[in-house]
């Protein structure tokens, strides 16, 4: 597959020998040697902010432009991967190769292979129905986790009376909501990471419900599960379950909740691994392969980008204005354009690669501000960009 260059001078890779290395090793299916690898990398002389807004801008746009999913050969997993760090901007081709805007495709009822959505059971005196997402515990096709798929649609920005076709018939994002609050008890893993997302974006971090063991339950107490929780035996090192953690914890600062009980609990985690993450960073400035458990790194490029891109993707969140600007975190990001940029022609796993994008998103946009992403350099002019139409 061809990538274009989009021409952006990178600090770092001015001989291109970091390029080289990186490319060598995936062509000979061998790792690489991190040594060497932090020796070409020159930590000290990190991009300016321009020079830096560029660089993540090249990445971003790159891989919005040329890596292309279809509905076809890629199934839910990946293409809502997508649709979490490209949002309403994320295009796939339909089996006949006509683009659609997979969001608002999934919104208006299309299918797609692994998005399993069904109606739930009636929650409201009026008979509304919820909206219940199939579980496919630890797939790679369908929804792996309780609630993932509510967690980022909610982090797409859609409003809570978002209509969701639903086998033929309207539903909301508000419907969706209401199954996942009754179904908190049927969760036998305990693992609220993305029912913490969507609840604390639409409800107070105070908000309370009645689920289906005729129980009261809360945000706090879903929270102070999370945080008790071991982090090393959990999805992606812990990455997403602290994710899930930080975002409930700054919405409750945001509205100045006090930061005790759970809230308390969950402040000292986010601190802690924070810094845990800057401890153990490489020289490279990639981040730990053990994710907060320890130092560690890999030869295998793809298991680097995993860690570092998740990681990273967690701390941005977990920085305040002036952490996020801290060097050790440019460093990362650095490494992420890098590694991005090298694996271009590459194959790469879909929830390494989107969480990285979104990792660098985030960092984006603390420091420098949103951006729209280049819709018109995929969609024909014909094309209404907020729509679904299928346009050839």
């Amino acid at each position: 597959m061809q990538r274009n260059s989009l021409g952006v001078s990178r600090p770092a890779m001015r001989n291109g020998a970091l390029a080289m290395v990186l490319g060598l090793a995936f062509v000979a299916g061998c790792g690489v040697d991190k040594s060497k690898l932090a020796a070409l990398l020159p930590v000290d002389e990190l991009p300016a902010d321009l020079a830096l807004r560029d660089m993540i801008d090249a990445t971003t746009d790159s891989a919005y432009l040329n890596r292309r999913l279809n509905l076809r050969d890629h199934a839910a997993w990946q293409i809502v991967h997508g649709i979490l760090a490209y949002e309403h901007d994320f295009i796939v081709s339909d089996e006949q190769g006509r683009l659609v805007p997979a969001l608002q495709h999934l919104l208006d009822g299309g299918e797609m292979q692994g998005w399993v959505l069904r109606p739930g059971v009636e929650l409201s005196e009026s008979g509304r129905r919820g909206i219940v997402a199939v579980l496919d515990a630890g797939s790679t096709i369908g929804q792996g986790h309780a609630d993932q798929w509510l967690g980022y649609l909610a982090d797409c920005n859609l409003p809570i009376d978002q209509v969701i076709k639903v086998a033929g018939r309207d539903y909301t994002l508000a419907d969706m909501l209401r199954q996942a609050e009754w179904d908190v008890p049927a969760n036998e893993t305990r693992e609220y990471s993305w029912t913490l997302m969507a609840l604390t974006t639409y409800f107070p971090t105070s908000h309370e419900w009645t689920a289906s063991d005729g129980k009261r339950w809360s945000v706090p107490q879903l929270l102070e599960t999370e945080v008790g929780h071991d982090l090393s035996g959990s999805a992606c090192g812990g990455t997403h379950r602290m994710g899930g953690i930080v975002m409930a914890l700054n919405r409750h600062k945001q509205q100045g909740g006090a930061l005790e009980g759970a809230w308390a609990a969950a402040d000292e985690k986010v601190r802690e691994c924070r810094l845990l993450a800057r401890e153990y960073q490489n020289a490279d400035g990639s981040l730990s392969t053990r994710f907060f458990s320890g130092p560690g790194s890999s030869l295998e490029i793809k298991t680097s980008l995993h860690a570092t891109g998740h990681t990273f993707e967690f701390l941005v969140m977990a920085s305040n204005d002036q952490q996020v600007r801290e060097d050790w975190l440019r460093r990362a990001a650095v490494n992420l354009c890098e590694l991005l940029e090298a694996t271009s022609d590459v194959d790469l796993e879909c929830g390494a690669l989107y969480h990285a994008i979104r990792g660098l998103t985030l960092y984006r946009e603390r420091l420098f501000g949103s951006r729209p992403f280049p819709r018109e350099k995929i969609l024909p002019r014909s094309a209404k960009l907020g729509s679904t139409k299928l346009v050839s």
